[in-house]
């Protein structure tokens, strides 16, 4: 036998082991693909629940899904740690006999695919359309972008650490801060020209 020959027939011999092979990669690349469609879809479900309960002021189903030791960084700049300071913070601002907000509106969007490390792990961001209604009557719609970090405990996805920030340069606050100033200029300007003409009007007096 040559070893040409010799060569075709170890090929054809191991042909069927490399078939195997092959269909076990992608049996295993097919079984991955499911697993990580199950957790987005779990993360997707844990999306929809925050965004109905923030917006109905329900805080016991807030607290459920957030890690004990959770993380959160809010729009005007604060950073509130744990359960029991997430609490205290939903209690100045939404609860109470006097809050700063009177209701939300808060619509979540996400960029892309929540990023997974190791199935235990998630990192998740994009934008929301939020409507604020407060206390004093006035509304404000923002679009701020936000960031959220997942942990996986017992079976279920729980909120680490969560950030939300707005334009520093281009914001409601802001834009009532100018309307309020140039509101205030306007009002200077007239009562300059009003002052100046009744000093007009003595000074021509005065003449006569």
């Amino acid at each position: 036998m040559t070893r040409t020959a010799a060569l075709i027939l170890a090929l054809l011999a191991a042909a069927p082991a490399f078939a195997d092979t092959q269909t076990d990669t992608a049996a295993v690349q097919n079984t991955q693909n499911a697993d990580s469609e199950a957790l987005h879809n779990e993360l997707r479900a844990l999306r929809d629940t925050m965004q109905q309960a923030l917006n109905q002021r329900d805080l016991d189903t807030l607290l459920a899904h957030v890690a004990d030791d959770v993380v959160f960084t809010t729009m005007n700049g604060d950073r509130v740690h744990g359960k029991d300071g997430i609490r205290a913070y939903y209690d100045k601002m939404l609860g109470g006999a006097n809050p700063v907000v009177q209701s939300i509106e808060a619509e979540f969007k996400v960029e892309q695919l929540s990023h997974l490390y190791h199935g235990n792990t998630a990192v998740a961001f994009g934008s929301s359309s939020d409507r604020y209604r407060l206390t004093g009557g006035e509304t404000w719609t923002v679009e701020p972008k936000w960031s959220a970090t997942l942990v996986r405990q017992d079976g279920r996805w729980l909120i680490a650490d969560f950030h939300y920030s707005v334009n520093m340069f281009d914001n409601p606050v802001l834009a009532a801060q100018r309307k309020l100033l140039l509101g205030g200029g306007a009002a200077a300007v007239l009562a300059a020209a009003a002052a100046g003409f009744l000093i007009g009007r003595r000074g021509r007096k005065k003449a006569v």
